[in-house]
């Protein structure tokens, strides 16, 4: 590889191992989130709805995602703030608001702002409890470039905020982000697999690569802990009984780094020992999922498709359970 291996010892001291080698630069195409991530970093996102509750679950959402939240309990107080930001030559790049409010709702609310020139490079994002029949030609008579149905995961907001607002229009992205195009979207994971059975370590990165994810592999929770210290991922794909340190360990270790950091990385559970218990063991050890040796396809891809695909950015730990049972 073009490169070349030394060492440099002294008595008493110790030795330290070099090596040199020479890469190519990688063509492929790197996963959408990371990339798109930068994007929100500052953006302006005004948050309506009559929930005080919701409103503040948005709020540390957002501005966990780098974002500068502002908050309005009504269609009129929206307007309001979408005109003093406009004046101040501060507009707001998205609002995100729920469909249903007394007085005005989410679609009066986007037929204003459409009506308004100043506001013309706003983006829209709407969520509703229930859609309602002749809401998609609402949609597209108010131009709206989201609309998802509640309940409404974490990973599916981020991702559609960076669809309506990250980029501002990708070649691939409808015109209107749901949770249907959403799934036709698509995006690929960086997942960190702690395994130390060859086999299983193989079995699992082909079923994961097949479907577009990139996968890294270590053989014990140390060598994961190491890892994580000089790389991100998104999911992490935890044995449970590892040589040197196990995943129950190297699980308590993240969580422990987590708690200074505010960040949540999900981890999922592969244990041999599917007997009655373990489930709950695995989640009240801080991990996210749990599957089942041998590895069935099945059970995999669900699983990162459940966890997997809201990235590792910073969230607020309270909001998780808030987010499920109010939004």
């Amino acid at each position: 590889m073009g490169g070349r291996i030394w060492v440099e010892s002294a008595p008493g001291r110790g030795s330290t191992f070099h090596f040199t080698a020479s890469f190519g630069v990688s063509e492929a195409a790197g996963s959408l989130i990371p990339r798109e991530m930068a994007h929100l970093n500052g953006m302006r996102v005004l948050v309506v709805d009559e929930n005080l509750t919701n409103r503040r679950i948005l709020e540390c959402l957002l501005a966990g995602w780098g974002m500068q939240p502002t908050l309005a309990g009504d269609g009129a107080q929206a307007l309001r703030t979408l005109a003093q930001a406009s004046e101040a030559n501060q507009p707001f790049s998205l609002v995100l608001t729920d469909a249903s409010m007394p007085g005005m709702d989410g679609f009066q609310l986007a037929d204003e702002i459409r009506k308004n020139p100043k506001l013309s490079g706003t983006a829209i994002l709407m969520l509703t409890s229930a859609g309602q029949r002749g809401d998609a030609a609402r949609c597209r008579e108010t131009e709206l470039e989201g609309y998802l149905t509640k309940p409404v995961s974490q990973s599916e907001l981020l991702d559609t905020v960076l669809l309506v607002a990250g980029s501002k229009r990708l070649e691939a992205m409808p015109v209107l982000v749901t949770r249907h195009s959403l799934q036709e979207v698509g995006r690929s994971l960086r997942l960190l697999l702690a395994e130390d059975n060859v086999v299983n370590q193989r079995l699992a990165t082909r079923l994961l690569e097949k479907q577009g994810h990139n996968v890294v592999t270590v053989g014990n929770g140390r060598a994961l802990l190491e890892r994580l210290e000089k790389e991100t991922f998104d999911l992490i794909l935890m044995d449970i009984q590892m040589p040197e340190m196990d995943g129950f360990e190297a699980t308590a270790a993240i969580r422990r780094e987590e708690e200074s950091t505010g960040r949540h990385l999900p981890i999922v559970a592969m244990t041999a020992h599917a007997i009655k218990g373990d489930r709950e063991r695995c989640l009240a050890a801080g991990m996210d999922g749990y599957i089942a040796k041998p590895i069935r396809a099945k059970d995999l891809i669900d699983a990162i498709e459940n966890l997997g695909q809201c990235p590792a950015v910073a969230e607020v730990a309270t909001s998780a359970e808030c987010w499920e049972q109010t939004l």
